[in-house]
């Protein structure tokens, strides 16, 4: 019996012993595997760091200290992350109740036309503003961002990329320079890794009942599932967004936010030299830097917390261009998340600086305000972030909008001056053909209106683009723009006159409006 039980307790030894060292065998392979992510990471991060085109910078964002900074003020190109800009000035359009989710987004042939990623929807079609959100945090869509981007300025991209760079450099970002609204290779168009910790901040200090959006990690957009290009959001503990980008010239580059035990830094990472070394430098970063954020902030805070947005999205199909005219659908919107505590505290004020003029394309919307300008003792937030300040606006019944521009071209110089033009004429210059000088009443006779500016040369502006697509019905046209009073405020129309008759500027009309430019005919 003894015997027997030897061979028991001996047999029980050696399963126990098999098993233990399989369990064993198995722990140490995870950690093998662990240990290698961990030394991969390391190497990659450290080569980042190496890399001449990188530049980073952490903020501590409840005290607006900066815990580290490599290259955070040498000019870098902002790629995709001058999506955050176009998303800055959609989510400052909704919170004004300019648009709504819902509003339909049209799609010119140049915003159709832009190189992927993108939603791919044809000239003609729309989607909603909802879409166009969502399409550029997860997809970083190139149309869409090109799409709301007109839309928002009366059909201009670059009259939007002025509005864009005036915004930023309101909101401090000095260094920062927009020519388009998706970030496709542009010398012109340039930004500091600090100015866009900036941007970081201001989108969640100003619009926390949006940010959310920047946490989608998919959403569905008619048949297909659009799943989001940054991989550290569900991946790093505390990260909520914020945005990637990457071209050829500007490597890749990513802006993270991170909050984790009440502590918040917001990361940049610039002109890193493939997506693993870039995130992983963004985990060192995090990792590294974040144990020595602030933990303490109270009014001084300057990120309010956001609710994530939930983990898929779904939105409705866009409207194709046979259905262009027709009502799009109500988008099933996430639940927006309230405005924290946190949020009425802050020291800093939650609206960010109005721009001089806003475009819509139903309707002309022109504001006009005088912005105050706050001390900050933020040190990231050098210059002032203006506090909110009341809007005197001015609609006009369904103003024409200008075609989309081409592109601007990539070989622009990297620097530019003032190219404001001075409206008084000398007796050494002349006008050119396409900018004839304004008078009380232009030409007599028909004429064709394109728009309405708050100033003569925007009128203009609206002209010239206008002709270069009105061919031959515009050949013989003379633009010219009319000032008038509305409210106690200096307009110009955009109209173009020398039309011998009604059926002349009809067809001239029709040529603008099949260029997708919407006009009216009228006599003087």
């Amino acid at each position: 019996m003894q015997a027997k039980s030897g061979i028991v307790s001996r047999s029980v030894s050696s399963v126990s012993s098999s098993r233990s060292g399989s369990f064993f065998a198995r722990l140490l392979a995870i950690l093998s595997v662990a240990v290698t992510i961990v030394m991969v990471d390391s190497v990659n991060a450290d080569a980042e760091a190496a890399n001449p085109k990188y530049a980073g910078i952490v903020v501590d964002a409840k005290t607006g200290n900066v815990l580290y900074s490599e290259n955070a003020d040498r000019l870098q190109y902002p790629a995709s992350l001058t999506k955050m800009m176009t998303l800055y000035m959609t989510f400052e359009a909704l919170e004004q109740g300019r648009i709504r989710l819902d509003t339909p987004v049209p799609f010119s042939a140049h915003a159709s036309a832009q190189a992927p990623t993108k939603l791919g929807v044809r000239a003609g079609g729309t989607i909603t503003v909802e879409q166009g959100i969502l399409g550029l945090v997860t997809l970083s869509a190139n149309d869409a961002a090109t799409a709301l981007g007109e839309m928002l300025a009366g059909g201009s991209e670059d009259r939007f990329a002025q509005l864009m760079t005036a915004k930023a450099h309101a909101l401090g970002m000095t260094r920062t320079t927009y020519r388009n609204a998706n970030g496709l290779p542009n010398t012109a168009q340039m930004t500091t890794a600090r100015d866009q910790a900036r941007l970081g901040i201001a989108l969640r200090q100003h619009f926390p009942q949006y940010y959310g959006y920047f946490s989608t990690r998919a959403f569905k957009f008619g048949s297909r599932t659009i799943r989001s290009h940054n991989r550290l959001v569900g991946s790093v503990r505390g990260v909520d967004g914020i945005k990637t980008g990457y071209t050829r010239a500007a490597g890749f580059n990513l802006v993270s936010s991170v909050q984790v035990d009440g502590k918040s830094i917001v990361g940049v990472v610039m002109g890193g030299a493939s997506t693993p070394a870039r995130d992983a430098q963004m985990r060192n970063l995090i990792a590294t830097y974040l144990p020595k954020a602030s933990s303490r902030g109270g009014s001084s805070a300057l990120i309010a917390q956001a609710a994530p947005a939930p983990a898929m999205i779904v939105t409705p199909a866009p409207v194709q261009p046979k259905k262009a005219q027709q009502q799009v659908a109500r988008t099933i919107t996430a639940a927006q998340p309230p405005v924290s505590a946190a949020a009425a505290d802050l020291s800093l004020p939650h609206k960010g600086p109005l721009p001089d003029a806003r475009y819509q394309v139903a309707e002309t919307e022109v504001a006009y305000t005088e912005t105050a300008a706050p001390k900050s003792d933020n040190p990231l937030v050098a210059q002032p972030m203006p506090a909110p300040t009341k809007v005197k606006t001015m609609t006009f019944k369904q103003q024409a909008a200008v075609a989309a521009p081409k592109p601007t071209p990539a070989s622009m110089p990297s620097e530019q001056g003032d190219t404001s033009v001075d409206s008084v004429t000398t007796a050494s210059t002349t006008p050119s053909p396409t900018r004839a000088a304004s008078t009380s009443t232009g030409p007599t006779g028909w004429v064709v209106q394109v728009g309405v500016s708050p100033s003569r040369q925007m009128a203009l502006d609206l002209l010239e683009g206008a002709k270069s697509k009105g061919g031959k019905a515009l050949a013989s046209a003379k633009p010219f723009a009319v000032a008038y009073a509305a409210g106690g405020d200096q307009l110009y129309r955009a109209r173009f006159g020398g039309f011998d008759d009604q059926r002349d500027a009809v067809n001239a009309c029709k040529a603008l409006k099949k260029a997708g430019i919407k006009c009216w005919a009228a006599a003087q």
